[in-house]
C-alpha cells in the first residue's frame, strides 16, 4: 500500500502537466457585434477618400460591404430597440428616447424575441459594453455588463479581454459593443478662429488623446462633405471632428481583431460592424432622408468561402436579431421566430413582475418583422427586401414629429404626418456651428439640396427618384407627371404599415 500510494502521488501530478500541455478548444461560432453611435458609411472600405479606418477596411476586404442598409428610424434609443428586437419601433412601444424624463420603453413581451435573450437561450454567454439606451433591463438582459469610456473604443475593447478569453470554452460568446462616438459631446473647439465654434464630437480639446489611442487628426478642407450638407467653413470644422471620432472606434475595432487573434479566436467569430443611424448633422440624425437612414453595415463572417464583396441587397436594421440567431442555429426559418421560444406570460409569472402591465399592445410578439441576411453573405447577386419601411415617431419626448417611408429601388415616398408644424430639432443639432451659420442667414440660404425655411417646414408628401435623384433634391409629390406613381407609393406605405402593425396607419382616414 505504501508502494502504491507513492506512485499514485508522483503519477497525480504528471496528469495534471500532461492535461496543461493540451490544447484548450475554444467555442465555435462566436459573434461581436459593434454598434457605433451617429456614423454615416464614412469608410474607406465605402469610397469616402478622407476617411482613415483601416482596421473595418481590413475586415471588409475578407467580408461583405452590404451598400444599401438601413436603420429604421434615425433615433438613438428607438432604433437600438428595433436592432435588439427584430421589430419596427412603432411596434415595439420604444417610440422615442429612454433616458432621464424621455422614458420611452419596450413592451415586455418583446423578451420574446429580444436579442440578447434568445441568443442566450441558444447556448451563448452574453456579454455587453459601451452605450445600452433601451429598457426594461429586464427583456434586453445580458449576463455580463462591462465598464468602458465609450469614448475610448480601444480601452473598451482591453476591458472586453477576460470575457473574450474566458475559460468557459463549452459556450460561445456573444458581445454587443456599443461606442459613444462619434455621437456629439464634450463641448465646442475653443482653439477655432471661427466665430462659431465646431462641436468636439468627444474628441479631447487641444488636440489631446485617450489613453492607448493614436488619434487621427484632419484638415477640414480634406474631408468630404455629402450632399445633404452645405460646404461651408463651419460644416467642414464639424466634419474633421467627426472624422476623427470614427477614427477612434476603428483604433478600438483593431483592437478587438489583435484580441481575437491572440487567442485563435478570429477565425471562430462572426463580426459585424454598424451604426444605430446617419451622421450628427441637420439633415442626417433624426430625419428619414438617406442621410439619416443610410448606415454601414461590415460583415466578416470566417466560415463563408466566398468573401471580400459588395452586396447590393437592400436589408434594414430590423434584420439583424433574426440573422445573428440564425448564426447561431437558433432561427426557425418556417416560423421567423427563436426555435426555443420563451414563453413571455411564463417568464413574467415566474419573476411576478409587470402582471398588470400593458405588455403587448394587444397583439402577440410570435415572429420577427426583419429576416436574416445571412443567405446573402455567400452570393454577392442575392436580392433580399424588395422594399424596406422607416418609421419615426419621437427623438426627445418634446420632438413630436411621426413620418413614415416607403422605399425600393425606384423611388422613396416621406409621409409627414405632423407636416403643419415646424421640424423639431434634437438639442445637440439646433446647436450645431453647421446649422446656425446657415440659419443666420434666413429662410432663403442653402441648406445641402434645399433651403433653411424648406428644412424647417416640410410638405405632407416628398416623392423622390431614388434612380436619377439619390441625393433628394426634387420633390416629384405635386408633380402632375407623377401622379399615378404617388398613388402607388402611398398604397404600398399602406400595405406595411398593416403588415408591421402601424398604429399611426389610421392617420389616413382621420387627417
Amino acid at each position: 500500500m505504501p508502494q502504491r500510494t507513492a506512485v499514485a502521488a508522483i503519477a497525480a501530478p504528471l496528469v495534471v502537466l500532461f492535461l496543461s500541455c493540451v490544447p484548450v478548444q475554444s467555442a465555435e461560432r462566436n459573434v461581436i457585434f459593434v454598434i457605433t453611435d451617429d456614423e454615416s458609411p464614412t469608410l474607406g472600405c465605402y469610397g469616402d477618400p478622407a476617411a482613415k479606418t483601416p482596421a473595418i477596411d481590413a475586415i471588409a476586404k475578407d467580408g461583405v460591404v452590404f451598400d444599401r442598409a438601413f436603420a429604421t428610424t434615425a433615433s438613438c434609443s428607438a432604433s437600438r430597440s428595433v436592432v435588439m428586437s427584430g421589430i419596427h419601433n412603432h411596434r415595439n412601444g420604444q417610440f422615442g428616447h429612454q433616458h432621464h424624463y424621455h422614458k420611452f420603453a419596450s413592451f415586455h413581451d418583446i423578451v420574446s424575441l429580444s436579442l440578447p435573450r434568445v441568443m442566450a437561450r441558444a447556448g451563448y454567454r452574453t456579454g455587453h459594453i459601451g452605450k445600452y439606451h433601451v429598457a426594461p433591463e429586464a427583456v434586453y438582459h445580458f449576463d455580463t455588463y462591462l465598464k468602458g469610456n465609450g469614448r475610448n473604443a480601444v480601452e473598451m475593447a482591453n476591458k472586453c479581454e477576460d470575457f473574450i478569453k474566458s475559460n468557459d470554452r463549452d459556450r460561445p460568446f456573444f458581445l454587443y459593443f456599443g461606442t459613444s462616438d462619434p455621437h456629439r459631446g464634450g463641448g465646442v473647439d475653443k482653439t477655432s478662429e471661427s466665430e462659431l465654434k465646431p462641436n468636439l464630437f468627444g474628441n479631447k480639446p487641444n488636440r489631446g488623446s485617450f489613453p492607448g489611442v493614436e488619434e487621427t487628426f484632419f484638415d477640414p478642407s480634406e474631408v468630404t462633405v455629402p450632399p445633404f450638407l452645405p460646404d461651408t467653413a463651419e460644416t467642414r470644422e464639424e466634419l474633421a471632428q467627426y472624422y476623427q471620432s470614427c477614427s477612434r472606434v476603428d483604433a478600438g475595432v483593431a483592437r478587438l481583431v489583435e484580441i481575437l487573434r491572440e487567442a485563435d479566436l478570429y477565425e471562430k467569430t462572426l463580426i459585424v460592424f454598424t451604426s444605430d443611424h446617419g451622421m450628427a448633422f441637420a439633415g442626417g440624425k433624426t430625419t428619414v432622408y438617406e442621410g439619416g437612414l443610410h448606415v454601414p453595415m461590415v460583415v466578416r463572417d470566417p466560415y463563408q468561402e466566398r468573401r471580400g464583396f459588395h452586396s447590393q441587397a437592400m436589408i434594414s436594421h430590423i434584420d439583424i436579431t433574426p440573422s445573428l440567431l440564425d448564426f447561431a442555429g437558433g432561427l426557425d426559418h418556417q416560423k421567423n421566430a427563436p426555435k426555443n421560444m420563451l414563453s413571455a406570460k411564463k417568464f413574467w409569472q415566474e419573476r411576478d413582475e409587470a402582471l398588470q402591465e400593458n405588455r403587448n399592445g394587444n397583439h402577440p410578439f410570435d415572429q420577427y418583422h426583419g429576416r436574416s441576411w445571412m443567405p446573402c453573405l455567400s452570393d454577392p447577386d442575392r436580392p433580399h427586401h424588395d422594399a424596406i419601411m422607416a418609421s419615426h415617431t419621437f427623438h426627445e419626448i418634446q420632438m413630436y414629429y411621426p413620418m413614415r417611408v416607403v422605399r425600393d429601388d425606384k423611388y422613396k415616398l416621406i409621409w409627414n404626418i405632423a407636416h403643419p408644424l415646424p421640424y423639431p430639432f434634437a438639442s445637440d443639432l439646433w446647436a450645431a456651428s453647421s446649422w446656425q451659420a446657415q440659419l443666420a442667414k434666413g429662410n432663403d440660404a442653402p441648406y445641402g439640396q434645399m433651403t433653411v425655411g424648406r428644412y424647417v417646414q416640410r410638405p405632407e408628401f416628398e416623392l423622390y427618384d431614388m434612380a436619377t435623384d439619390p441625393h433628394e433634391s426634387t420633390n416629384l409629390a405635386d408633380s402632375q407627371g407623377h401622379a399615378d406613381v404617388l398613388e402607388a407609393y402611398q398604397a404600398k406605405l399602406k400595405q406595411l404599415q398593416k403588415k408591421y402593425q402601424d398604429p399611426w396607419i389610421m392617420k389616413w382616414d382621420y387627417e
